[in-house]
């Protein structure tokens, strides 16, 4: 019996030290309070996300953060912030793309701030069109081969101009071509190195007005809403355990112009995926205003 007993208590004993060995490690944390390792939720597909991102990591890297981006589709990004699952994700568009997410999170997660006021949903053509306004767009269509390119068929902007726009200007007796960003930017490139018209469904911010010259047509009837703010949101206690990254988060801005520029280095001019060594060349080209950001 006393040997049982004795048993007993070395077995409990184990187990306490196996229980005390899975407890989770206190978070390791830098000088001004911050935890180290961070990680930044981005969008699949949505570029001014990782252009922001990928910058915002170098940035924090180089302060002796540990970031690390991870890729994801809308619906999941929101569902790990408002899990903790994530820290924090940089390009929530309000009041209008994203509102029903951030209505079903928004107790569960918090927003830090607001980088960008300029973002919309656009229907562009080549700035030398014979046009400007969509309400010219049916009278005119044979210039534009009777057809709208489109993006994706389960993006927002799809579905408003599917059920804003086309019926709002009578534009039923063209084709509304949709496949994917890549293939109407395929189109847009094919249709400017030939000289052609060619009106799409585009979005600011996007690198691709850096790179062609468009213009984005007058939409008078508001159908695809108005401008849109970027904006950071972050897990619900993300001032507690980023109390420094909040604060710059807070104060964080960047104009279309720039937006640009770092797109256009990193999507455009460059053929690969490894951006670190093209952030770090756009940072050391922009000191001043990287430099602002955390002052």
């Amino acid at each position: 019996m006393k040997n049982r007993s004795l048993k007993i208590i070395a077995t409990s004993a184990i187990g306490m030290l196996a229980l005390a060995g899975c407890a989770p490690a206190e978070a390791e944390t830098l000088d001004n309070g911050d935890q180290k390792d961070l990680t930044i939720a981005v969008f699949n597909g949505w570029d001014e996300g990782v252009a922001a991102s990928e910058l915002w990591k170098a940035i924090l890297d180089e302060k002796g953060y540990n970031v690390e981006l991870e890729y994801a589709d809308v619906a999941p990004v929101y569902a790990g912030l408002s899990t903790g699952d994530y820290d924090m994700n940089m390009d929530v568009w309000l009041p209008n793309t994203h509102a029903e997410y951030v209505k079903e999170y928004g107790d569960d997660i918090a927003e830090l701030g607001t980088w960008n006021e300029e973002a919309k949903l656009t229907i562009a053509v080549n700035a030398d069109a014979p046009i400007d306004s969509l309400t010219e767009l049916a009278a005119n269509a044979d210039e534009f081969n009777n057809t709208i390119v489109g993006i994706e068929p389960g993006a927002g902007l799809t579905s408003a101009v599917e059920n804003n726009s086309i019926p709002a200007y009578g534009l039923e007796g063209l084709e509304f071509k949709t496949s994917s960003t890549a293939a109407m930017l395929s189109e847009l490139t094919a249709a400017t190195d030939s000289g052609e018209n060619i009106a799409v469904t585009l979005w600011e911010p996007h690198w691709a007005y850096g790179s062609f010259d468009l213009k984005n047509l007058e939409d008078p009837e508001g159908t695809l809403g108005d401008a849109e703010t970027l904006n950071v949101f972050g897990k619900s206690d993300f001032a507690t355990d980023f109390p420094q990254v909040a604060k710059w988060m807070s104060g964080f801005k960047m104009d279309l112009d720039q937006l640009y520029s770092l797109e256009t280095a990193m999507l455009v001019d460059y053929d690969g995926t490894e951006y670190g060594p093209i952030v770090e060349q756009w940072i050391e080209d922009n000191q001043e205003y990287v430099d602002s950001l955390t002052e």
